[in-house]
Parts: structure tokens; sequence; C-alpha cells
């Protein structure tokens, strides 16, 4: 009599790997595409964080705080530039003329697309006053000055089908929506 011996055979171990292999092809366009949906995810919520940030910081210190937008690192002053690579978050002086320390302007920093090959477009800067709200200043330091009227980042992908705005309205509202939704009662992340 013949003795069955256990585990997989050539033949078997082949097949399986043919069909884990077919399998890895027909996702990787969807697997591409997820992975670019979720770096314009999370540079979006990297700027929303940074937005929100300037506008507590604001509130909190009793003083205008700018959200800066820079291709230089982060630190007190860089020069802003639209839709650049990193943000930081300053406060601004009170007074024409008055100097802010280094220490007390600089609030915080971050790159927001090292290798994430998202694009970002939206103004350099965006200042809030003592109570949250987008405000308008021509003597700012950064040699770029804040509009009041609401502003948009748009930021997208290569590869990727999630198209996010975040807007920022007059009366301080920051809201994340979809480009390609529009808002009503049933589609709330529209815009």
């Amino acid at each position: 009599m013949l003795s069955r011996t256990r585990g997989f055979s050539l033949i078997e171990l082949l097949v399986t790997l043919s069909v884990a292999a077919l399998i890895l092809v027909a996702a990787a366009p969807q697997m591409t595409a997820w992975m670019a949906n979720a770096r314009v995810r999370n540079m979006a919520e990297q700027l929303i964080n940074g937005i929100r940030l300037a506008q507590s910081v604001a509130m909190q210190r009793g003083r205008q705080a700018a959200f800066v937008l820079t291709s230089a690192a982060p630190a007190v002053s860089a020069t802003p530039v639209a839709n650049g690579p990193n943000w930081y978050v300053q406060t601004l002086p009170l007074l024409t003329g008055e100097t802010v320390s280094d220490a007390t302007a600089f609030v915080q920093g971050s790159t927001i697309s090292t290798g994430s090959r998202a694009s970002l477009t939206g103004p350099a800067v965006v200042c809030f006053n003592s109570i949250g709200r987008q405000v308008s200043n021509t003597s700012t330091g950064l040699g770029s000055n804040c509009s009041a009227a609401a502003q948009t980042y748009d930021v997208t992908a290569t590869g990727g089908t999630l198209r996010l705005r975040i807007t920022i309205t007059t009366g301080g509202q920051v809201r994340l929506c979809n480009r390609d939704k529009t808002l009503s009662s049933t589609v709330p992340d529209g815009c």
C-alpha cells in the first residue's frame, strides 16, 4: 500500500503562485489610485490642521497670526511662496513698527509634500485676527500681504481620482470638501 506524503507538490505550488500573481497584476491599477488618493487626503489634512492652528493661536494670543506656505525651511519670516511645499504659523506684530521676538513669533511649521507626489494650489499667506476671522493685512512683515477675501487650497495627485479643496471663509470657517461633488443635503462632503 502506498502512503500519501504530506505538503504541496511542485505543481500545486506553481498554480498557487500563478493565481496570486494574476490577482496582484489585476489589482495594481486600483492600488496605485488608492495610494494617490491617500496622499491627497494626507496633504489636505496636514494643511487644514495648520490653518486651524493659526486660527486658534490668533484667538489664544489675542493678536493676528499668519498661516504661511513657503519653499524654504519653516522658520520665522521665511519667504512666503504660493503653492509652497512647507508651511508655518507665525504671530504678527500688533502695531506697525512693533517687533515680536523670534521665540514668541514662530509657533510651528512642517513639510507637507516631501515625496508625496501630490500637488497643492493656494495663496501664500492667510491671516486670522483675535476672533478667528480672516483679516486683510498689508504690513505682515513677511513680504506678502493677507487678503480678507475667501481663500481656497486645492490638493490633487497624478494617478489619483480624489480632488480635495480647503475653503476658508471670511468669517473664519475652515472646510474640507470634494471638488467633484456638489454640496447638497444628501452630499455633505461636496463643495
